[in-house]
Order: C-alpha cells, then structure tokens, then sequence
C-alpha cells in the first residue's frame, strides 16, 4: 500500500466525512478534502491544480474550500475560491490551519482534519449561511492523488 493509502484508516476516513457533512450544515459553503503522497509543484500551487480538477471551482457562489495534504511530504494547504477570497480577509484561513497544524505536529491527522473542518464551517457560516434551497453540490468524501 502506498502512504496514502496508510494515512488515515476507514473508521477515521469516515469521521472526516461525517465532519464535512456536520459543517456543511450550516453553510452554503463547501468544503472537498485532497490526499496525495507527494507534489513536485509548489503545494499551493497543486492545490489549485486539485482544487479546479475537483470541479470546485464551479460552485453557485464560487464559496469552496480545499483541505490538501501532501503526506511525505509533510505539508498542507488550506484554499478558497473566488467568492471566499473576495468576501473576508488575508488571514481567514490562518485559526483553521493553526488548529490543525497543532494536531499534525502531535500526530494526530484525523482530529486536526476534522477540527480544521468543523472550524472552517463554523467560519464560512458567518459569510455564507446555509439557506433553505441550498443543494450539496460537491462530494463530500475524500479524494486521493
């Protein structure tokens, strides 16, 4: 198996899914989860590449947000769209990936993963709330590169 695929194990795959579910409750927003062993490209900027192969990019109010890790080499990117970027300031995203860095240090993937979900919905709710006819328009399970 590779070290992606070693990463995270069903049970805590499934955590981070129910995560994202929980903070999508309360948002338009949406948020996608990438894993991938390794980049050769700056991680911004294969979050980006992610982030547009995922179709994120294409949602109503442009308010999707990746979680990417690359595994080995030990680093992530946390990245808005167009519609995020444009609503809130430089250092939104910063809480979130303290929260989650703390956690990465320590070991501890998954609850960083779903910690850095639940925090970055509870942010996204302040900008984008849920509303009535609010459709999931993107998977909300993991994807790996």
């Amino acid at each position: 198996m590779s070290k992606v695929e070693d990463f995270l194990t069903q049970e805590e795959e499934r955590a981070i899914v129910e995560a994202i579910r929980v903070a999508e409750k309360n948002t338009s927003g949406e948020i996608r989860v990438h894993i991938e062993k390794t980049t050769s490209e700056v991680p911004f900027d294969r979050a980006l590449e992610v982030f547009h192969e995922l179709k994120m990019n294409e949602t109503q109010l442009q308010n999707g947000v990746l979680i990417y890790l690359a595994v080995a080499d030990k680093k992530f990117v946390i990245c808005g769209d167009k519609g995020i970027n444009d609503t809130v300031q430089n250092n939104f995203w910063d809480t979130t990936k303290n929260i989650m860095g703390a956690h990465f240090k320590n070991g501890n993937f998954k609850q960083g993963l779903v910690d850095g979900i639940l925090r970055a919905g509870e942010e996204l709710k302040k900008h984008f709330p849920w509303s009535e006819d609010d459709t999931n328009e993107l998977s909300n399970e993991i994807s790996k590169g």
